[in-house]
């Protein structure tokens, strides 16, 4: 766009996403009159997905609004803790957060994962299908307009991620009651029958077991076990001290 140049002015956390940004946090970008505000945000680098609000002047207006040669617009970052309306808070991941995925599930969050690239439309379509926020580090997905709802996901360190998701969407935590491997509900089993899925060790040494209601798969307090209970005792103090 080369034409009339409105100020941009980005709340810190966004620079990320518009390098020329950071320092002053502020650019310039130019307008055609016909462009709507949200679009020349987009065009900066920034998703839709991580914007608060927009405002012109001084007073909040809609991504719509079609910027005017010499406006001032502040662009803040999504309030947390973000409300998603609609359905029960649930989640899709693409193929790059397997990791994110199992520990969301771990603490009994509703986490739908694609293990393959089915690619950008496809995921989009599934968001919108089932009602489930879009969790991904991929800008181009998180601006297609299927989506239902989208995040991007800031960091490249599973244990950052997992932090950020539960701060930013204050799921309630469950955990225990969901299988890591495809998301299906665990109910209690007995030895009997978990029998074929279990070594002769594991047989004589365990008598607690889960089983996915999904899948199938067997859950017992095994070798990594302590690790992943100060996974979920990490993420239950958090959520407390979150209030």
């Amino acid at each position: 766009m080369n034409g009339p140049e409105i100020q941009v002015h980005f709340a810190p956390e966004l620079t990320v996403f518009v390098p020329r940004a950071r320092g002053t946090n502020t650019v310039r970008a130019g307008t055609d009159g016909v462009s709507s505000l949200g679009h020349v945000v987009e065009s900066l680098g920034v998703p839709l997905t991580e914007v608060g609000a927009l405002v012109v002047d001084g007073r909040e207006v809609p991504f719509a609004h079609v910027p005017s040669a010499g406006e001032a617009v502040t662009v803040r970052v999504v309030a947390r803790p973000q409300r998603v309306p609609g359905a029960p808070l649930r989640f899709l991941l693409d193929v790059h957060l397997g990791t994110l995925a199992r520990r969301l599930r771990l603490l009994g969050v509703d986490t739908a994962y694609e293990s393959t690239d089915i690619g950008d439309p496809a995921l989009a379509t599934r968001s919108a299908a089932e009602q489930r926020v879009m969790l991904s580090r991929d800008r181009g997905l998180l601006r297609r307009r299927e989506l239902w709802a989208g995040a991007f996901v800031y960091s490249t360190r599973p244990e950052e991620q997992l932090r950020d998701v539960l701060d930013r969407f204050r799921p309630v935590l469950l955990p225990w009651t969901r299988c890591t491997a495809c998301n299906g509900v665990l109910r209690k089993a007995t030895k009997d029958e978990v029998a074929d899925q279990l070594k002769h060790g594991t047989h004589a040494t365990y008598d607690v077991f889960a089983q996915c209601t999904a899948c199938g798969r067997a859950y017992w307090k095994g070798a990594h076990h302590e690790q992943l209970e100060a996974i979920v005792e990490r993420a239950l103090a958090e959520s407390r001290s979150d209030g």
